[in-house]
């Protein structure tokens, strides 16, 4: 419910190219879905700190406050220069665990390696490029040259785009959603066998609490983009040396992950509106109940205007 009501927001600013629109859009509205839940909230993975966000800050309590204790990671608009050019793969993103089960990550940066289930437990970032990729490609009984790796589109990944191509992978390049990038990873049929690159460190956590429910994997270095950053991180107790791993960012043992489509993607489809009403795509998972769940919603929004209703 919290994710379909952003989700209905922000797609609303489609293609209008106002990305600072879209979020505000899909924040507002995902924050008072959560005022109607019987939880008492605290966001640890939010829109910013609180002086620099109105809502979704880190720290701030949610929900009725009458309800179970948990940690709450948001991201109301996965890829928000997506909605504002209309391009695929923005969700509308949300994890939730018991006290203390998400990683309190500062906003910095974070390199990343992200595989599905097979490969979980094989790779490493001490590893080449070119070794991880050979040990993806063994597990999933293929070729080097059968893989494609997902890769955020930016100046600083040319050394790792050229390793990736020098040893035989495919590439897709991606202008935003990593966290799209990652359940697509750790999904059969998606044609993403992997993520590689540096990108925010609080959708790696997010990714994290995905890819736990789905048995796919994360691991993950800080890399801080000035001093400043690098004091924070440290100040919250990050290692700026360790390699943290899918359990280090989720170790809840009652993760529960939802996403919602905004625009259409590899997994989810994107908010489809119609007269009176509109239809909402959403992934759920949780961990300690090994299940997966894929709604499909039909959201009547003004029910006089509502004819005849689509089913299948």
């Amino acid at each position: 419910r919290v994710t379909e009501a952003a989700a209905l927001g922000a797609a609303r600013c489609m293609g209008k190219g106002d990305n600072t629109e879209a979020d505000q859009a899909a924040t507002e509205a995902m924050r008072k879905a959560l005022e109607e839940i019987d939880i008492d909230g605290t966001i640890v993975i939010g829109e910013g700190e609180r002086d620099e966000a109105p809502m979704l800050f880190i720290g701030e309590r949610v929900g009725s406050g009458d309800g179970t204790p948990v940690d709450i990671a948001v991201d109301p608009l996965e890829g928000t220069n997506l909605v504002a050019r209309g391009q695929p793969n923005s969700l509308a993103v949300i994890a939730l665990s018991e006290r203390g089960g998400l990683f309190h990550a500062p906003d910095t940066y974070m390199e990343k390696i992200i595989v599905g289930p097979p490969a979980a437990s094989k790779v490493s970032m001490e590893f080449p490029t070119r070794a991880n990729l050979q040990i993806i490609a063994d597990s999933l009984n293929r070729r080097v040259s059968d893989l494609t790796v997902v890769i955020l589109d930016r100046e600083r990944h040319a050394p790792l785009i050229a390793e990736v191509r020098e040893a035989g992978a495919r590439i897709k390049l991606i202008p935003d959603g990593d966290v799209s990038a990652a359940i697509s990873a750790a999904v059969s049929g998606t044609g993403v066998h992997a993520v590689m690159g540096t990108g925010g460190a609080p959708e790696g956590v997010l990714a994290a609490a995905a890819l736990k429910c789905l048995g796919g994997a994360i691991l993950g270095r800080f890399r801080p983009r000035n001093d400043a950053e690098a004091e924070r991180a440290k100040a919250m107790g990050v290692d700026l040396d360790r390699v943290y791993t899918t359990n280090d960012l989720a170790s809840g043992e009652n993760v529960i992950f939802a996403a919602t489509g905004v625009t259409d993607g590899d997994l989810l489809k994107g908010v489809r509106f119609f007269g009176g009403g509109a239809r909402t795509h959403t992934l759920v998972m949780g961990y300690s109940t090994g299940v997966l769940r894929f709604v499909d919603a039909v959201h009547i929004l003004q029910r006089r205007a509502v004819g005849m209703l689509r089913i299948s």
